[in-house]
Order: C-alpha cells, then structure tokens, then sequence
C-alpha cells in the first residue's frame, strides 16, 4: 500500500544547519581552546574559542532538529489549527498557494461535501522534498480525496482565476519565497483579487506577515495577525486573517 508523504520542508536549510554544526562542534572538540593574546586599541585579549564553537553547534543542531520535528510533526497540528479557524460547510471552493504536496489542500478537501479545492505552486524543489504536482495527485489518492481536489501550475503574482473565484485561500511558508517586497505585496493583491466577496484568506509564515497584513489593509479586508506559535511551527509562524467585505 502506498503511504501519504506530505515532505520535508527546506530540505538544504536543514543539511547545512546539521554540516555547519557538526563542523563547530568538531572546531569545539579538536581545536584550540583559545587564541591570543591580541592586542586590541592597545588592550591584551585572548577570546576563548571552545565555548563559542560550542554555543554555535548547538544552536546549529537544534535548529536542525527542530525543522525535522515540524516536518513530521509540528506542521500536522498548525494544519489543523488553520483549518479549524474556518467555519466550514463543505461547500466552499478553496484555493491553496503554494501547495506542495498538497498538505492544506488535501485537509480542506477532508472538509467538504460538495466544494472543491485547487492547488497552485510552481514546484521548487527547494522548498519540499519531492516537491511536484504528481506528488500532490499521489497524495490526494491516497488520502481519497482525488475527486475533490485540482492541482495547475501558477505563480501567486499572476493567477489565472476570475474574480471572486474562491471562498477560502489558504497558504503556509511560501509567499516570503518570492525576492521582493513588491512581489510579495502583488500575490496579497491576487489573493484578495480571487476572493468572493465575504471570503476569507489564512497566510501562514514565519517572516513577511506584517507585509501581508498591510497589504490587505490597504485593499479594505478586516485583518488579523496572530502572535507566534512558539510550541509547534519551527521557525515560529504567525497568521494573517484577510476577511473581503461582503460588499
């Protein structure tokens, strides 16, 4: 039987937190302890090496460790806890940006009776081990929601919906991965763009969110902006809550 993979998020952010604390941790342990004396605006200073490459691979590590533990762990639960923010009658048609293999999509789709979601991304492998479309349509079959579910490649700046398309926009850790302000503030524009009146969009990120949030602001929308979940998203992530005026 084949089994859900949802990914494991910034695969190369985890491989070089665990390289470059492995490498300090082996400067703590075989290096010296301490260089110096420097003379330093004519002051003699030896810095102590071994507590600073110690700190370092520490900090390292466990920013590793706890990328992996939101991968397979953490970001299961703050799925749930946006999901639960929607008050959802299973009619809804729901577009979820930046989709990967389809880990909001696919619990929205478990929500619904008569609705339907659509998956958009453009599938960088940077972002998501295994990130593709057909990652996404496995996943969906496996978890029995292939019927309800759509997955096209879109970038978030220029989606290819009509106005008012949508009930529900999700989206977590991904609107920070376009370079620039503009950009980042242009994708908020879609997403209140293909949005029905009275409609609601969830942003989930680690960084940007006070961006998204003026962004809609600006458009009108009634928005929220949560504090940090320190216990279960790795980095810690805040969501934006854009509600459309009904009229």
């Amino acid at each position: 039987m084949r089994k859900v993979d949802y990914g494991t998020d910034a695969p190369g952010v985890i491989r070089t937190l665990f390289v470059i604390g492995g490498l300090l941790l082996a400067g703590a342990v075989f290096g010296p302890p301490a260089i110096g004396p420097l003379r330093v605006g004519g002051t003699s200073v030896t810095v102590g090496l071994r507590g600073m490459f110690t700190g370092g691979a520490i900090s390292c590590l466990l920013g590793g460790a706890l990328m992996i533990l939101y991968a397979e762990v953490g970001k299961f639960r703050h799925r749930d806890r946006m999901l639960a923010m929607i008050p959802w009658t299973g009619t809804e048609n729901v577009l979820d940006v930046g989709t990967g293999r389809g880990l909001l999509a696919i619990g929205a789709a478990k929500r619904l009776t008569a609705g339907r979601v659509v998956g958009i991304d453009i599938w960088n492998a940077s972002d998501l081990t295994g990130n593709t479309a057909d990652g996404f349509l496995a996943n969906a079959e496996v978890e029995g929601v292939a019927e309800r579910v759509e997955v096209r490649n879109a970038d978030a700046r220029r989606m290819p919906f009509p106005d008012g398309s949508f009930d529900v926009v999700l989206s977590n850790v991904c609107l920070h991965n376009i370079p620039d302000a503009t950009g980042r503030a242009e994708a908020c524009r879609e997403i209140g763009r293909v949005l029905r009146p009275g409609g609601v969009a969830l942003i989930s990120d680690f960084r940007e969110t006070a961006l998204y949030a003026t962004a809609f602001k600006e458009a009108d929308f009634d928005v929220e902006r949560s504090g940090l979940g320190l216990f279960d998203t790795y980095p810690p992530m805040r969501i934006v809550t854009a509600r459309k005026p009904a009229a």
